[in-house]
């Protein structure tokens, strides 16, 4: 298939040239499939002929306008690099839609004023700081499991993968799981109605739920993660209300959904893949990179970056305003850098995939999200004999956030 075949007749900025205005949603998250590798077709936007830039004219994330969009690793790691040109101004900031001005942050802060933020929250996301972490995410593990073993069947996504993340996170952060369901609500609104009046009216809601969880940390100190951000100071000076608002809330936006589509799909892949599913049983010295190659095989989101100046690249001239989206969905299997890329190698090393993004906003929860998968990885195999979808049931994946609503696995009972 050519480049030709994906074109579309849309309004565009005057600078950008027709025969790069494609219909590329396949590759941006928006078009459900049923592969046993959701993300394969995205191999087409690096055939010989396709140009490394591409614009696509459809509205993303909370912007109405289109975007341009690098599909090669080599490309996608000069945008989240090269902090002279591009910006994370604007990324995630679904907050204006309620007309709120401040920050996300650290991600919505460019360098160098983004190395403070950084450095106040990452003592608590360290390899560290995380190992304390982890007997009790390993008990809340195996409780979890435990419950439905016995049953021989789980929803491992609606049941199991949306809560056991949010569970960790929200004892992290300090906050209520009597609002697990509320959370989720909100924050379905917020990424996946694709209604600016219901995404703002979320974000309103979550906004107000925050400042007041707050004031309540700041009448109340505890040692969680909240309260520290709420009564956290920065080289001697006490946070601004915009700073606590922005850190609170990008934790919020960023620790609900991520892992628990992860966790859907790795079990998808496993429970169709009986010989992948078999060799992590008998080879558990394999699940550390296991989890990594799950995390390079299943890039759940297309990061993007605001062009600060006027810059030309692959015969086109980007503008200043414009925004550059990163196809992790494309670089992960990118062959420039990864052997046999479409191959699931558990054995994979190095695995410098871009799941979490990279340079210096790499996902502050990154190493949170790679313990929590695998301590499930290793407590599951260990008390759940082998395991299959249930017949009959869908296995469609929607190649992003919250990729599976419901995913409904079985075993034998003994």
């Amino acid at each position: 298939m050519s480049v030709a075949d994906w074109r579309v007749d849309a309004p565009v900025p005057a600078h950008v040239p027709a025969e790069r205005v494609v219909d590329i949603r396949f590759a941006m998250g928006h078009e459900p499939n049923d592969l046993l590798d959701p993300y394969a077709r995205t191999d087409k936007l690096r055939e010989p002929g396709v140009p490394r830039l591409l614009f696509s004219p459809f509205a993303f994330s909370d912007k109405p306008d289109g975007t341009w969009c690098v599909s090669h690793y080599e490309d996608i790691r000069r945008v989240y690099e090269d902090n002279d040109n591009f910006s994370t101004k604007g990324v995630a900031q679904f907050q204006l839609l309620a007309g709120e001005t401040f920050p996300s942050i650290p991600l919505g802060i460019d360098p160098p004023d983004h190395g403070k933020y950084r450095r106040f929250l990452n003592g608590h996301f360290t390899p560290v700081a995380l190992k304390k972490l982890e007997p009790s995410v390993r008990a809340m593990a195996v409780e979890m499991i435990d419950q439905f073993a016995g049953k021989g069947e789980v929803d491992i996504a609606y049941d199991f993968g949306r809560v056991y993340p949010v569970r960790v996170f929200l004892d992290l952060m300090g906050l209520p799981f009597a609002m697990f369901e509320q959370f989720l609500d909100w924050e379905w609104e917020i990424l996946h109605s694709r209604d600016p009046q219901r995404m703002g009216d979320a974000v309103r809601q979550v906004i107000a739920y925050l400042r007041g969880f707050i004031a309540e940390k700041q009448r109340n100190p505890d040692d969680r993660l909240g309260s520290y951000i709420a009564n956290g100071a920065i080289e001697g000076r006490a946070l601004t209300p915009d700073e606590v608002i922005g850190m609170t809330w990008f934790l919020w936006l960023g620790g609900l959904d991520t892992v628990a589509s992860t966790i859907s799909q790795m079990f998808r892949r496993m429970a169709l893949d009986q010989k992948l599913q078999a060799r992590l049983r008998a080879e558990p010295d394999l699940r550390n990179t296991a989890v990594e190659e799950f995390l390079r095989t299943q890039p759940l989101v297309n990061s993007f970056r605001l062009v600060k100046q006027d810059l030309d690249w692959d015969g086109v001239t980007l503008k200043a305003g414009d925004y550059v989206t990163c196809l992790n969905s494309s670089g992960n299997f990118d062959p420039a850098q990864f052997a046999d890329p479409r191959t699931f190698d558990p054995a994979r090393s190095p695995n410098r995939h871009y799941t979490f993004v990279g340079g210096v906003h790499l996902c502050l929860g990154a190493h949170l999200a790679r313990r929590e998968l695998r301590i499930l990885l290793d407590e599951f195999l260990q008390r759940i004999p082998a395991f299959q979808v249930k017949p009959g049931a869908d296995t469609t994946v929607t190649p992003g956030l919250l990729s599976i609503r419901n995913l409904p696995i079985v075993w034998s009972v003994q």
